[in-house]
């Protein structure tokens, strides 16, 4: 086995950036595109890598180039170090606040939760540039230990998901049925089974908003009888409801500015228990200056939220 001080001395940059692109990819020809370079000249970097920690770091086959049990180890601190130098070479050619910082957030936060906090972020930092992702919650904290985001706003997700990321809790959302204002349910009976009878707008498959759906559907016996559409897209999901008779399933943020406005209603069901959003990062991340300011507007919106428990209740 090589020793520590030899092989440190031995590691170039490409080395890193051919085993991080092989491991992104999935094979050498996909990471050979990524990096520009010829498909040998992949093969001969990754030789030299497992030559120098004396260990395979890929087992190639039919379904391309997998990652061996050394080579997970080895991931995340290449992965750190790669986002590390990535970190110095900005503090040097740029100011911090000329940084994208690039914000993950799941698409029911979009239409309440975040403006807020850019207002106060802008506030503080008028000339910062921000990102923001949407997405699906897993998909979200994967980009995050992939350090394609910088901080994720979502929900907690199984712990093989969480691996290297932390989670701090902001506020508990419960999951809302909303229908229009006028809508015939508005001043039907308690009869829950009877939703069925309308057009449900849930959302998709899988996930963990979707999971507390449907075991309240069973809960009652509603059986869809009108059609079900699948979305996480909040835009789609007001249209459908303000321009008919759907029945939508959502967290309550997704749906506030519709029911502050009177546009909608919701209907006096309680759907358990309720899904705790938070903060997410990365374990090794150390957040410049500008990212803490944006964190510090984040928290303090989630503070305002759980100090008015009262006011969102009734809506």
């Amino acid at each position: 086995m090589p020793s520590r001080d030899a092989t440190l001395g031995r590691i170039r940059l490409r080395h890193l950036q051919c085993f991080l692109a092989v491991a992104q990819g999935g094979n050498l020809r996909r990471a050979a595109q990524a990096l520009a370079i010829t498909q040998p000249a992949v093969t001969k970097t990754l030789h030299e890598l497992e030559d120098m920690l004396g260990t395979p770091l890929f087992v190639r086959g039919r379904k391309g180039a997998l990652l061996t049990p050394e080579a997970e180890l080895f991931l995340p601190h290449a992965r750190a170090s790669m986002a590390a130098l990535g970190h110095a070479v900005d503090s040097v050619l740029k100011a911090p606040a000329e940084a994208p910082l690039r914000i993950g957030m799941l698409p029911t936060l979009g239409p309440s939760f975040m403006p807020a906090v850019l207002q106060r972020f802008a506030a503080q930092r008028p000339q910062a540039l921000v990102r923001l992702h949407t997405g699906r919650n897993k998909q979200l904290i994967e980009l995050l230990r992939q350090r394609e985001l910088d901080v994720v706003v979502g929900r907690l997700s199984d712990p093989d998901a969480m691996l290297g990321v932390t989670f701090e809790h902001l506020y508990a959302e419960p999951l809302v049925v909303v229908i229009r204002s006028g809508h015939p349910l508005e001043t039907a009976g308690p009869d829950l089974a009877g939703l069925g009878a309308w057009p449900l707008v849930l959302p998709l498959a899988g996930t963990m908003i979707r999971q507390l759906a449907d075991s309240f559907l069973e809960r009652h016996g509603v059986q869809p009888q009108a059609g079900v559409i699948e979305t996480l897209d909040t835009s789609l999901a007001r249209a459908l409801l303000l321009s008919g008779d759907a029945v939508w399933f959502t967290p309550l943020g997704a749906a506030r500015p519709e029911l502050e406005a009177g546009r909608c209603a919701r209907l006096p069901v309680q759907i358990s228990p309720e899904e705790p959003v938070g903060l997410m990062m990365t374990t090794d991340a150390a957040p410049p200056p500008a990212l803490q300011a944006l964190l510090a507007a984040i928290r303090q919106q989630a503070a305002d939220w759980r100090g008015a428990p009262e006011r969102r209740s009734r809506r």
